[in-house]
């Protein structure tokens, strides 16, 4: 990554704005935006930012709820005068970010700002494949061939190419599957279509900005690939900017892992069976290679475990006593490489069918051969997927290198970065250690605005009779809430059974994920008086609902990972190896970080108040509840049911 300045913007040296001034109580915020109040956190925070930028120095902000983050680090970076790319945790608060954030500080600048966003490949579409799917059979049945109309219509249209133009798509449409523009079925620059091409365009904008927004798994996704000219499309930074920070282990995890599946075979065998009759090169050879292929991963693929997730220790022992399975399996990928390798005339078509068989070969052999000891290798299935994973045990040492030495600046920025009001847990685990801290409380009154209830009677949460004893506190609860809740779980079997025990007994209109699509299901908890929704841990972040809608948020136990699953046990045990304690040191300083994320959904506003419930009362009982208590905000605390319909009235 270069570390290079980019030219002063036009808009630095002719204002000589500062974020000092920008934000100062009669500064240019003030003067512009509607409803603005003067907030010193959001000061401080953004002239961290613009020193760390001018710095050359990384900075991690914990800013609490209500703080105007977004436009402390926004404001700096465009002032900064170098290329600042802002990386969020999801595709919605870039729009935001873009289409809110961006115009409204073009009309306080009085002039534009040199802005782009820019999503995965798979959000753009591919206009290569729409002329294909013109002329040749690629779309089956009627819904498919009615979305393809949309698509069709709305390519000679749209100057973007992405799908969040679309509203009149279903999210999981079928047909957009087989004309986007992901990278696996991309010819480069051998696609005649190259120049005209979305993913060409929004490069184009890229390398013409100085602030671009992206997401967490777009960013690393590039980083992981910026050594392999193909994969890489963001163009160099000096800065970076990461939003809900908090998420990016977990991200660098998938990015710098491995994953091979059978259904990435299947798609294979699907794709150059259909592209080798449409494009006319098909033949016995091939058909026979597929077949042969087919018939190697589906037996090799049954011989692991076929039911959940697990650790896979012995790969060796496996090879050894597998060896020929395994053989046939790389040897049949290797005869349908090279099958395709001999088609004359159609390296367009054959391109991306033989880049694809090559990297499933490469997974193969990485997973299988591999003695590195710094990821813990794990097979899960989902559905009709065998995957055979491998995830980075620490992935501190990758972010320093590829991330914290290549960059002058980088800027994590979370409400939910520190644990009991330290930085240490998030700089250990992402390798930050000598990074500028700064810690911005939250500007809203949580003794006042927020009661956490914690029942004392309930059983401990592994007893077995907890889900009945706490179907009977939520029922309670509800009642004194009149609804208007969210009931967050962590585990999806434990809400559909708590949910069963009180749909029948509650008068609430009563919503549970996985019945609608998430987005749908939180618009339609905020347009329904009095409804609660069951969730699990895709709702405990992330999900902004402001008033009186949401005045109570109940949580059935600690969110401690399961130890079991085989990246945590993997990670703890390489804490004990290195003489720590995991418990403490890992597995209650993330679930602290857990907890204040779900809790923080209640408080969105000055005028907001209501109920958080936590039905597991070991933080009361148990020496670890004081780090949960440390590191949430000062709620008024109580354990008797009284007081919470004392607070509703």
């Amino acid at each position: 990554m270069s570390a290079k300045t980019y030219p002063e913007t036009e808009l630095k040296k002719s204002a000589k704005l500062t974020a000092k001034r920008f934000f100062a109580r009669k500064g240019l915020l003030a003067a512009t935006h509607p409803n603005y109040e003067f907030r010193q956190g959001q000061l401080d925070m953004a002239e961290a930012v613009a020193a760390a930028i001018e710095d050359k120095r990384h900075l991690i902000v914990e800013a609490g709820t209500g703080t105007g983050k977004t436009l402390a680090y926004l404001v700096p970076s465009i002032l900064s005068g170098k290329r600042v790319l802002i990386s969020t945790g999801t595709k919605t608060l870039q729009e935001q970010l873009y289409f809110k954030d961006v115009p409204f500080l073009e009309s306080a600048f009085g002039q534009s700002i040199s802005a782009c966003y820019m999503k995965g490949r798979g959000n753009y579409l591919c206009r290569q494949k729409v002329y294909d799917a013109d002329r040749e059979q690629v779309l089956t049945g009627m819904e498919e061939n009615r979305e393809f109309q949309i698509i069709r219509e709305w390519e000679k249209t749209t100057e973007t190419g992405d799908k969040a133009e679309l509203r009149d798509l279903p999210e999981a449409s079928s047909a957009w599957g087989k004309l986007d523009a992901r990278s696996e079925y991309c010819t480069g620059q051998k696609c005649k279509q190259f120049e005209r091409c979305f993913i060409t365009e929004m490069q184009r904008k890229a390398r013409a900005s100085n602030i671009i927004i992206v997401n967490h798994h777009l960013f690393f996704a590039d980083l992981a690939m910026r050594d392999q000219a193909f994969g890489s499309i963001l163009p160099e930074y000096g800065a970076v900017v990461f939003d809900e920070a908090h998420e990016i282990e977990d991200v660098v995890g998938q990015y710098f892992g491995m994953s091979v599946s059978n259904l990435q075979v299947q798609e294979v065998i699907k794709d150059v069976g259909a592209i080798s009759r449409r494009k006319m090169f098909a033949t016995p050879e091939i058909d026979r290679s597929l077949v042969q292929l087919g018939e190697c991963s589906t037996y090799f693929f049954s011989l692991f475990p076929q039911e959940g997730r697990q650790g896979f220790p012995d790969r060796s022992g496996f090879l050894e006593q597998h060896e020929t399975e395994y053989n046939e399996l790389i040897l049949a990928l290797e005869t349908v490489t090279l099958r395709l390798e001999m088609v004359q005339n159609a390296v367009e078509d054959t391109l991306p069918l033989v880049r694809r068989a090559k990297l499933i070969q490469q997974g193969l052999r990485y997973w299988m051969e591999t003695t590195e000891r710094t990821n813990v290798y794990w097979v899960e299935r989902r559905g009709r997927g065998l995957y055979l994973q491998a995830t980075p045990i620490d992935v501190s040492k990758t972010l320093a290198t590829r991330l914290f030495d290549a960059v002058d600046t980088v800027v994590l920025t979370s409400a939910t970065l520190t644990v009991a009001g330290q930085f240490e847990f998030a700089q250990k685990r992402l390798g930050l250690e000598n990074a500028r801290t700064l810690r911005i409380e939250s500007q809203y009154d949580f003794g006042q605005q927020a009661v956490l209830y914690v029942p004392p009677h309930l059983p401990d949460p592994r007893q077995n009779d907890f889900a009945r004893r706490a179907a009977d506190e939520i029922e309670y609860v509800l009642e004194a809430s009149r609804g208007r809740a969210f009931v967050l779980f962590t585990s999806y079997q434990q809400m559909r059974v708590v949910y069963e025990l009180l749909r029948r007994r509650l008068e609430y209109p009563l919503l549970m994920q996985g019945e609608a699509p998430r987005t749908a299901l939180i618009e339609q908890f905020r347009a329904t008086p009095g409804a609660v929704l069951f969730g699990t841990s895709s709702f405990w972040q992330g999900v902004d609902v402001q008033g009186e809608q949401l005045s109570c948020v109940i949580i059935d136990r600690l969110p401690f990972a399961v130890p079991s699953d085989p990246v945590i046990a993997a990670r703890s045990e390489a804490i004990r190896q290195d003489g720590g304690n995991a418990f403490y040191e890992y597995q209650v300083p993330q679930a602290a970080l857990a907890l204040k994320q779900g809790f923080g959904r209640l408080i969105r506003a000055a005028s907001d108040r209501g109920v958080l419930v936590l039905l597991d009362n070991r933080i009361t009982k148990l020496p670890y509840g004081k780090v949960f208590f440390d590191s949430l905000p000062r709620y008024r605390f109580t354990s008797k049911l009284e007081d919470v319909r004392a607070f509703f009235g």
